[in-house]
């Protein structure tokens, strides 16, 4: 109802709007409970705000991958209240995306009884040519539940919410977690973020969301709710249009002699292009920027981004400031020099992105 868009302010006691959005987000996503809410502010908040929620001291958190790089200070930063610091345990398990390491995979969650396994669906900055499918995901997630039934899977859904028919939580994810301002906001949602999965774990999660005594019974939001129905509502379009442009992308970059991962149909919304070229790696996400809808007469320049323990550069002209699922680019400045490029709320603009790198070329 129009009624479930309207503000609120104080503790939001009788914020429909925060109820249903939440239910909602349970409901696209198959899940018994969910927290969807513009007061988690980035995607690093909302993974965050999961771990801490269902993670206790003396428990063992260990990922299947690299994480992403803004977590390592959660997990293991110095006087900070990083998980290490609270009593959680981290342990990395190689794996390189090769079904024939989850046997080994298996039994070194068998030997370590963890109570939390982690995967990032997407590659963040890690060497994988593309995202793990929800076949990759069924297949991982059934190793790890055969050995050791009672660990948590949570997975890092940043970048490949509704890029297949299929979710984590339907082939045994107990949480996931990502961002709205990525594919889920459909590129309307100004802010906020989503953790979707069993009632008891976000409960727990709701504990740490705001008070123990507290949970999802207060927060309000002194703004119109409308922009995260509508964009949830275009997020499997616009997501669409994402993968469309990537591969068109994928082609041109081919035919200019520069190499690209992944190939065919992506996994995730973002593109990996490899320079080996420091200089060419900041011409091209500078020429992203000239291309973009808002602040195109920008000059993007390396710098020291909170999170990051290399200097990045950023292409983010966009409507909602640092949003993904809108055409953007970054990249840490470090060999060999890989740009990450991700969104395209239209196919036009990819399109135009294309024209230019092939008049370059010429």
């Amino acid at each position: 109802a129009l009624t479930d868009f309207a503000c609120s302010s104080g503790y939001g006691y009788d914020d429909v709007g925060k109820v249903k959005l939440s239910k909602l987000f349970a409901d696209v996503f198959h899940t018994q409970a969910a927290i969807a809410s513009p007061l988690l502010t980035c995607g690093t908040h909302t993974l965050s705000t999961a771990l801490f929620g269902v993670l206790r001291p003396g428990d063992l958190f260990v990922s299947i991958g690299e994480v992403y790089d803004t977590l390592h200070d959660i997990i293991s930063g110095k006087n900070n209240g990083s998980l290490l610091e609270w009593g959680v345990e981290y342990k990395e398990i190689k794996y390189s995306g090769n079904k024939k390491e989850l046997a080994r995979v298996a039994r070194e969650i068998t030997k370590l009884e963890p109570r939390l396994v982690f995967i990032q669906r997407s590659r963040g900055y890690t060497k994988r040519v593309d995202g793990y499918s929800i076949a990759d995901l069924k297949e991982m997630i059934s190793a790890i539940k055969k050995a050791y039934p009672n660990s948590i899977v949570m997975v890092d859904n940043c970048y490949g919410e509704f890029t297949e028919t299929k979710e984590p939580t339907d082939v045994g994810a107990d949480i996931i977690a990502g961002s709205l301002i990525k594919n889920p906001g459909g590129g309307i949602a100004p802010t906020g973020g989503y953790i979707a999965g069993k009632k008891k774990l976000i409960d727990q999660i709701a504990g740490r969301f705001t008070a123990p005594s507290l949970g999802t019974e207060v927060g309000s939001y002194n703004a119109s709710y409308q922009p995260f129905f509508e964009g949830l509502f275009l997020a499997p379009h616009t997501t669409s249009r994402v993968l469309k442009g990537s591969m068109l992308l994928e082609k041109t970059l081919e035919y200019c002699g520069i190499k690209s991962t992944p190939n065919g149909i992506p996994h995730d919304i973002v593109r990996s292009i490899e320079f080996n070229d420091k200089d060419k790696l900041i011409t091209f996400i500078q020429g992203v920027q000239k291309l973009s809808p808002v602040d195109s007469h920008v000059l993007p320049l390396p710098w020291d981004m909170p999170g990051y323990n290399d200097q990045g550069i950023m292409a983010a002209g966009t409507f909602v400031q640092g949003s993904s699922i809108e055409l953007s680019c970054d990249a840490p400045i470090k060999p060999p020099y890989i740009a990450y490029i991700q969104g395209g709320l239209t196919y036009e603009h990819v399109q135009l992105l294309c024209l230019n790198l092939l008049i370059e070329n010429v």
